[in-house]
């Protein structure tokens, strides 16, 4: 049995992860410390044994296909796996200002961008197709989902070339993906969710109605759900730029309550539309959110 400080555990420790070199490594060694401990776990179980064929299709991975029943039949088949969906999977990673604060080892944007990678590693195992969208105000860049050789290394230099800057609009990277996409598959969001919860939900909700799967990750710093000061102190807003004072009492007695209640109104406008919400501190390893994800997939198939 894993225990808290067996060796995958403390390979999925943001401190730890933030020492490798590349996003690419990151991926390699979270998702597959990830799946030793799951293996040991009987209440998950990750089976990659083939299972069937299906006809290929264009735009299909030709590393599945199964050669020698084109040898024998001059027809194409894709192999399926037990565990596998054959889905799509987009990504859509906030890339905003307020991303890029961090009191933990890492700052939200780079545990996002390691959560990204990570599911997309993940899917890429499973044979999804992954796409991935990189948004603040307005959507900084796109990769479309596809099985194609390589697009797996598309998808994650994409992930590792954003930075955070600017505001926030999540009515923009929704209206291009749903405009973008006729493919029902799973949609992750990945954003501190610093917005009115209704507003972006009426975004999301177009999604959820075209029979898309959406699981929403809320990455935020432990010291925003606690703030790390005792005087009076001047917060200022990393997107515009402006700034409060506040009070050592609403520190002590305040803000952890209006907290709560922003991320209880985000997860009741998102269980509304029959979605997922999952609060993500970020200095915890990156274990418990990739089981969300696998538990969101298997209550989807």
């Amino acid at each position: 049995m894993s225990t808290p400080e067996s060796q995958p555990t403390r390979l999925l420790r943001p401190e730890v992860l933030s020492g490798l070199s590349t996003l690419d490594l990151v991926a390699r060694v979270v998702v597959e410390g990830f799946l030793i401990g799951m293996h040991r776990s009987p209440s998950f179980g990750f089976s990659q044994e083939f299972a069937e064929y299906r006809q290929y299709v264009e735009g299909d991975d030709l590393r599945y296909i199964d050669w020698n029943v084109y040898a024998r039949s001059e027809r194409t088949y894709i192999k399926r796996f037990l565990g596998e969906t054959n889905s799509h999977l987009v990504l859509l990673l906030d890339a905003s200002a307020s991303m890029g604060y961090g009191t933990a080892a890492v700052t939200k944007f780079q545990y996002g961008q390691y959560l990204a990678a990570c599911l997309a590693y993940l899917a890429s195992r499973q044979h999804d197709a992954i796409g991935c969208i990189i948004f603040d105000e307005e959507v900084r860049d796109y990769r479309p989902p596809t099985t194609r050789s390589g697009n797996l290394f598309s998808v994650l230099h994409t992930i590792d070339n954003a930075r955070p800057a600017h505001g926030t609009n999540l009515e923009k990277p929704f209206r291009q993906f749903a405009g973008m996409t006729s493919h029902r598959g799973m949609v992750v969001v990945i954003s501190d969710f610093y917005c009115d919860a209704e507003q972006m939900i009426e975004n999301v909700r177009p999604l959820a109605f075209k029979g898309q799967d959406i699981i929403l990750f809320q990455l935020l710093d432990p010291g925003e759900m606690n703030l790390p000061f005792a005087e009076a102190t001047l917060l200022e807003d990393a997107e515009t730029g402006n700034a409060v004072e506040v009070s050592g009492q609403f520190i002590r007695d305040g803000y952890s309550e209006k907290v709560q209640q922003h991320i209880e109104s985000i997860r009741k406008a998102v269980a509304g539309i029959g979605a997922d919400h999952v609060l993500v501190s970020t200095d915890e390893p990156l274990d418990q959110a990739l089981r969300n994800y696998l538990m969101f997939r298997q209550r989807r198939k």
